[in-house]
């Protein structure tokens, strides 16, 4: 579609997926051509703007998220999926707008926000939406309550970093390996690189991460976040520069992606601590997909993490610890190698996680007009 005229607003649903915040939309109710779609989204989250007061952004990383949303040309056919899944993250202060990365926790909303669009039809008491994530292209089952076959946000259940509690969405990935980085878990071919004098570990299961030891930078990782962000904001972003390239990602000086990550021992009766960077701006907590590939990485003898981690019995999930908490991931790996680097890897047999999610409001968003001076 051509963008819609100034005051007819667009439909739109906000929702917290996981630790984030975002707004869905359905991709017919966008226009057809990116450079316009991107340009309406920056202008109704209020980007470029620190407080992005003119919109309806929430003045940070975590809340400038769009999750475009349409049904699959294969639903139905065996091995499709229901529905296709664009993630878009927007800058806040600077008029960006990328596609290099999924994002797990706005993945959590897309199988209710599907229901509640009539995309997929409820089942009764659960529902089971096959998404596939456009970015990298991997799908992911997500399993909710829809009791009378209408999505249920209320439950029991807890995850760190968000108030009170949700029902449950189970996330299952299917493909999530070399997710942004052309198949490779281990993009560079081998298990540790040396950057910038730092050991580090560079995989891909689902978000390309570098993971690197807190104490090699004089922290100990369990500093508050802001505390790092202002200490390290410099060697973050020199490490994570090199490592794109390394990794195969070229110039990512205006990229979301990689992060970094710091382990550290478990505080808490974890599996491994961690402080993470998006890109520079220290996470309150840690994404799903940043997760499950910090589980990933751990369990790789000789890997970055490796000898840091306490890590639990076979079946057992993996609690990441991070500063509001910890995610608990079920991360399988199959023992047999796929050739990647000295000797391979093994190949990730499952990754799994639970979220919640809930609907805000749902209705029409009103963007500021082209051609606004502020905007784009």
């Amino acid at each position: 579609m051509t963008e819609p005229a100034p005051d007819a607003g667009v439909r739109c649903m906000l929702m917290r997926g996981g630790t984030s915040k975002g707004a869905y939309l359905l991709a017919d109710d966008l226009p057809s051509d990116p450079a316009e779609r991107d340009g309406l989204l920056l202008r109704v989250m209020g980007t470029p703007d620190p407080r992005q007061i003119d919109g309806i952004g929430g003045a940070h990383p975590l809340t400038s998220k769009v999750a475009v949303v349409s049904r699959s040309a294969d639903a139905g056919a065996p091995g499709g999926a229901d529905v296709d899944y664009l993630f878009l993250q927007l800058g806040v202060d600077e008029p960006a707008v990328s596609d290099r990365q999924n994002c797990g926790n706005l993945l959590a909303g897309v199988g209710p926000f599907a229901v509640e669009r009539g995309l997929v039809a409820p089942g009764d008491p659960e529902t089971r939406v096959r998404v596939r994530m456009l970015n990298s292209g991997s799908v992911a089952t997500a399993t909710f309550r829809t009791p009378g076959g209408r999505p249920e946000y209320a439950g029991d259940t807890a995850i760190s970093g968000v108030p009170g509690t949700a029902a449950p969405i189970l996330l299952d990935f299917e493909g999530t390996a070399g997710s942004a980085t052309g198949g490779a878990l281990l993009p560079t071919g081998r298990v540790r690189d040396v950057i910038d004098g730092v050991e580090v570990t560079c995989v891909d299961n689902g978000m390309p991460v570098v993971v690197a030891a807190a104490s090699d930078f004089g922290v100990t990782g369990e500093e508050p976040p802001a505390e790092l962000e202002d200490r390290l904001r410099d060697r973050i972003q020199s490490l994570r520069l090199r490592a794109g390239e390394l990794m195969g990602l070229g110039d990512v000086a205006a990229a979301s992606v990689p992060k970094t990550t710091l382990v550290a021992p478990p505080r808490a009766g974890g599996t491994i601590g961690t402080r993470t960077f998006i890109p520079l701006r220290a996470h309150t907590s840690i994404g799903v997909l940043g997760a499950v590939t910090v589980a990933t990485a751990v369990l790789l003898d000789g890997a970055v993490g490796h000898d840091l981690a306490e890590l639990p019995a076979p079946g057992e999930p993996m609690g990441i610890e991070h500063p509001t908490g910890r995610l608990d991931v079920d991360i399988r790996l199959d023992p047999r190698r796929d050739g990647a680097g000295d000797g391979g890897v093994p190949r990730v047999r499952r990754a799994a996680i639970v979220r919640t999610a809930r609907k805000l409001f749902d209705g029409t968003a009103f963007p500021r007009p082209p051609g606004d001076p502020h905007g784009s």
